[in-house]
């Protein structure tokens, strides 16, 4: 079955998933008018491990009736799928390249290591994990610089791929600033990113979906009490 721009769209997910939000963000940007299926996972619903038997995991957007899996795979998909509203990928394949290569290090290194820090076993971990995040965050600062070559986003005027890579994660780096009383963007270190995150925020398509810091802090605090009664 042909699938169409127009046909019925839904996306299975949580609202304090970081990886959610990217396929919320690139659908705003898109002004596509979608279907939000919050999923509860206890247990998981049949329409999510129908829709991804592989992995079983959030987010799943079903554009008619296919679903597309893995968030980064589906901003591509919404970016190639609707020729609405700005482009989210670079044009030029040198441009695509760069932002996947920077997406791929955010996901793979440097959200990990942030993820780490609640769970970390002792004061020197957690300094240590601190310190990777915090350099992590210098990278970026500079592939800010070179990539935006002096405008708003790492897309230039407009928010683009690695922008929604980066900023999903947004709420959450709000979050562990406010539980280890560090700023990690501050305006001695990562001036461009700190702006960044001001803008991104304030975006039309992040403002509405993006989650309040507070609520994002005790939806922690919830999961970290629950994990640590399940390891009892």
């Amino acid at each position: 079955m042909t699938t169409k721009s127009d046909d019925e769209v839904k996306l299975i997910g949580a609202w304090p998933s970081p990886f959610v939000l990217r396929a919320r963000v690139a659908l705003n940007l898109k002004s596509v008018k979608y279907e939000f299926l919050q999923e509860n996972f206890a247990p998981k619903s049949q329409l999510l491990i129908q829709s991804n038997p592989v992995y079983k995991k959030i987010p799943v957007l079903i554009h008619g009736d296919k679903p597309i899996c893995e968030s980064l795979i589906i901003v591509e998909y919404i970016d190639e799928a609707w020729s609405s509203g700005p482009s989210i990928l670079p044009s030029h394949p040198y441009d695509r390249a760069i932002a996947r290569f920077w997406s791929s290090y955010i996901d793979d290194k440097w959200f990990p290591a942030m993820k780490s820090i609640a769970g970390a076993a002792g004061d020197d971990e957690k300094k240590k994990l601190i310190e990777e995040v915090g350099e992590g965050l210098a990278l970026l600062e500079d592939a800010l610089k070179k990539i935006s070559k002096g405008k708003d986003y790492f897309g230039g005027d407009q928010i683009g791929y690695l922008d929604i890579a980066f900023g999903g994660f947004l709420g959450w780096l709000r979050v562990t600033e406010a539980s280890i009383g560090v700023k990690l963007l501050n305006e001695a270190t990562t001036p461009g990113l700190l702006n960044w995150a001001h803008k991104f925020a304030a975006h039309h398509a992040v403002k509405d979906v993006l989650p309040e810091t507070g609520k994002l802090l005790e939806f922690a605090k919830v999961l970290m009490a629950r994990n640590a009664n399940a390891a009892k």
